[in-house]
């Protein structure tokens, strides 16, 4: 498929009905993997691939390097690739078309946008931003837009729920095409969240989160993993790396965590 077909696969993968699972990839490798067993689409994770270009997660990698990292992935899968672009690695929208238009042109067809610890008007600024990269690159870009409330606990208790909707409902306005709330688990939630909204809902593995029989039913469009895979691949890794250095307690080695890994890049 051309990245014009593309488009249109990533863009029907949502409104199939069936949930999409997305096993995110960290380089060129693991997405080639991925593809091969099965998964319709291909979407990066920030963390892994960050950390596999040598820098820590949370808008460190330079566009140019995310840029290249992009085109090397997508001339070995042919599935639709979206990639998270974090916050745009950009202070404002006008750096944000600038980082979506360098990703279309190296074959994205699909790119997550985060709020963070910004105020939503930022986010809804930088979508309206990425979806004019898409207009004028002639490509029908999915953007997945990303709410922190959940995950970096913005709002607490009943009271998060009725935020996420509220910044939802800002990022459709401003032409989002999917919402994507990390963090969160809870059934009723999630059903009061797909309701208000009318957008595809992209939930991340965490504890506690429904099996994807019944994210299906309560109307969840996507699922991923986040960055659970690569963490998994880097502790086995280090496990072997540490058996081979003659470490004797390599086997009861504990698994890496998200600060541990990102630590080593600061």
């Amino acid at each position: 498929m051309n990245q014009r077909e593309n488009a249109d696969r990533f863009r029907s993968l949502h409104a199939s009905g069936e949930l999409l699972r997305l096993p995110n990839a960290w380089d060129v490798g693991s997405a080639r993997l991925f593809e091969a067993c099965g998964a319709r689409a291909i979407a990066t994770t920030s963390a892994g691939l960050a950390w596999s270009l040598g820098y820590a997660d949370g808008n460190h990698v330079p566009t140019r390097v995310l840029e290249a990292a992009t085109r090397e992935i997508a001339r070995v899968v042919n599935v639709p690739l979206s990639v998270d672009a974090e916050a745009g690695l950009a202070k404002d929208a006008a750096g944000t078309r600038e980082t979506i238009a360098a990703l279309i042109g190296a074959g994205a067809v699909g790119v997550n946008l985060e709020d963070g610890t910004e105020p939503p008007d930022v986010l809804r600024a930088k979508i309206e931003a990425a979806k004019d990269a898409g207009v004028r690159a002639g490509v029908a870009l999915f953007v997945n837009a990303r709410t922190d409330v959940y995950l970096k606990r913005l709002v607490r208790g009943e009271r998060a729920c009725a935020e996420a909707i509220a910044r939802g409902r800002m990022y459709r306005d401003a032409g989002a095409d999917g919402f994507f709330v990390p963090g969160l688990s809870d059934p009723e939630s999630i059903r009061a969240i797909v309701a208000a909204i009318a957008l595809p809902l992209n939930l991340m593995l965490v504890p506690g989160l429904p099996n994807p029989s019944a994210l299906q039913q309560l109307g969840v469009r996507r699922v991923s993993a986040g960055s659970s895979i690569a963490q998994a691949a880097y502790s086995l890794a280090r496990r072997e790396a540490l058996a081979l250095l003659g470490s004797e307690n390599a086997a009861a080695t504990p698994a890496l965590s998200y600060p541990e890994l990102n630590a080593l890049f600061v």
